[in-house]
């Protein structure tokens, strides 16, 4: 795969989908909301961090802790540490529902969100870069 292969698109639309579930007001129905963008919004960000480390730096790594390793490296992220506290969250919903999982992962979105559009922006130079 190329780096000119790679859209960033579906991941800027998954984004600004959290952004706006959090902008608005909570309830029940908008923390589950958030909870759910919250979801598929790290597991694409995760998989097309692997594909930019696999086609600009041929970094090939499957698992997820060791490509924010390899993201930091790249000067990519800053700190692997909130992304390990993300990929917990997103593991903590996927096995099972229950209200206070729901608050503490609608309550670490807001950071995830903040991190994910810094990691988007330094996706999208090292594309350019690439290209």
């Amino acid at each position: 795969m190329q780096a000119a292969d790679i859209s960033l698109l579906p991941l800027e639309k998954t984004l600004a989908s959290l952004e706006r579930a959090l902008l608005q007001p909570k309830d029940e129905f908008t923390r589950d909301s958030v909870v759910q963008r919250f979801e598929y919004s790290y597991e694409l960000l995760w998989k097309t961090l692997k594909r930019v480390l696999l086609s600009v730096y041929r970094i090939e790594e499957n698992a997820v802790k060791e490509l924010f390793r390899q993201a930091a490296k790249m000067a990519l992220i800053d700190d692997v540490t909130p992304w390990f506290a993300y990929h917990e969250a997103r593991n903590l919903t996927s096995h099972t529902y229950q209200e206070d999982t729901a608050e503490k992962v609608y309550a670490i979105a807001p950071a995830f969100l903040q991190d994910s559009q810094k990691l988007f922006i330094a996706l999208n130079k090292t594309l350019n870069d690439a290209a």
